[in-house]
């Protein structure tokens, strides 16, 4: 039974944001298959929501976040979610080679 999707503002800022760094660089079209994947991959995981690890961050607001890559050819973009077994909370996506522990606490589309 698939879970329940709620996101959290911040994560519609950041997919807000991505969107519209791949619709100035590459285009409308793959803005949207970006779109696409990420909308694929939050729906993977409400049906598996166990799929991602347990993130090992020190800071308290970022404990029981779980994380899981982006579908191809996004993987770099990391999904951070929680669930508490009937709604998955889809709490940030950010590109993975960006500090994360700092980013996660940071507002969308901050320097």
């Amino acid at each position: 039974m698939s879970l329940q999707i709620t996101r959290s503002d911040w994560f519609i800022g950041d997919l807000e944001h991505h969107a519209a760094w791949y619709d100035q660089k590459a285009g409308w079209d793959v803005a949207e298959q970006y779109l696409r994947a990420v909308d694929a991959t939050v729906r993977q995981l409400a049906d598996m929501p166990d799929l991602g690890p347990r993130a090992r961050f020190k800071s308290q607001s970022l404990l029981d976040l779980r994380f899981y890559p982006v579908q191809r050819p996004f993987e770099k973009y990391i999904l951070f979610y929680r669930h508490d077994g009937q709604t998955l909370f889809v709490e940030r996506i950010i590109h993975g080679a960006r500090d994360l522990p700092r980013r996660l606490t940071e507002p969308p589309a901050s320097s």
